[in-house]
């Protein structure tokens, strides 16, 4: 009897088709969820590292790893509150036109992640050699420490960079946009633990195949032998593949952050500076082309000098 009067409070006030509504846009952002569960632990292990390097501030400082986390914060809000306007009816509409139908099974699971981790080395990279990318991507390299805290160092900007859309191939193919969202949640929740210098070489066959706090210290590497190397997710095998891997060198520590210093500390400095940097440089005088190369081009790259026609010479 009380739960019939339960359940009729609950028809007649028009929640349940709310509810179903709200149900079915977390459960199309499993990604999120599986973030919002994960944070608590990101914590708790931050906490565990920060008691073990605290008094060392080259490795850890207080107010810049709480920073890191509201950095991470501001990116789970905006994807969070953007995703589902801009990327996912793109990924609707590429699973509608897919090419295969795949049921849910242990080998698609596997090809999944394969998939996944397969595009995050080619978004990695381009986010590193493509200015665009590289002005949202910036953020997470431009702290001098290394740390778990760095990992949450994300910029708010990422849902309308387009980063992506590299994984769009994946839904035209025939993989379910949910089941690819989930395998990239994974990614960066196995992402967040390689974030850390408390970790030595593991077992080689670990080094030989996966992504580790060793491959991973050198990617976030300034020095010119370790910039835009190791961009595996939690597979390294792709820059061993692609010719991208630097392997671990203890007698040339990494130097941990970018070469060009930030014009501030304050969260909008730190998500927008390239941006401003990068419509800067394309505000120079030049043709068209030229500008928009900077969006494509490295970060580094500058426009040759405009060449002036030569005047006549005086008669």
């Amino acid at each position: 009897m009380l739960f019939e009067m339960i359940s009729t409070m609950l028809d007649n006030s028009g929640l349940l088709p709310v509810w179903q509504m709200v149900s079915q846009w977390l459960a199309l952002d499993a990604r999120q969820l599986i973030f919002v569960v994960a944070t608590p632990v990101f914590i708790g292990v931050t906490v565990w590292e920060y008691l073990r390097i605290r008094h060392n501030p080259a490795l850890m400082n207080t107010r810049e790893a709480i920073k890191n986390f509201m950095l991470g914060a501001g990116y789970q809000i905006t994807e969070l509150l953007f995703a589902g306007l801009l990327a996912f009816p793109v990924y609707a509409l590429a699973y509608h036109y897919r090419l295969l139908d795949l049921e849910l099974s242990l080998a698609t699971a596997v090809l999944t992640f394969i998939g996944v981790d397969f595009c995050f080395y080619w978004m990695h990279r381009a986010s590193h050699r493509m200015r665009w990318f590289w002005a949202a991507h910036v953020v997470h390299h431009s702290s001098e420490r290394f740390n778990f805290s760095t990992a949450m160092r994300q910029n708010a900007t990422n849902i309308f960079n387009g980063n992506w859309l590299f994984y769009v191939p994946l839904a035209l193919i025939g993989f379910n946009p949910v089941w690819i969202g989930i395998a990239f949640a994974l990614s960066l929740v196995y992402q967040f633990f390689i974030h850390t210098t408390l970790v030595n070489r593991l077992h080689p066959w670990v080094e030989f195949l996966f992504n580790t706090p060793g491959h991973h210290r050198f990617h976030h590497g300034r020095n010119p032998g370790y910039i835009d190397r190791n961009y595996g997710g939690i597979l390294i095998l792709w820059d061993r593949l692609f010719g991208t891997f630097v392997d671990e060198e203890a007698q040339d520590p990494p130097e941990y952050g970018i070469t060009t210093p930030i014009p501030g500390d304050d969260l909008i400095t730190l998500w927008t500076h390239e941006y401003v940097d990068m419509f800067r440089d394309m505000g120079k005088p030049g043709p068209v082309s030229h500008r928009l190369k900077h969006l494509v081009m490295p970060p580094d790259w500058q426009r040759p000098p405009l060449q002036l026609p030569p005047r006549g010479l005086p008669e």
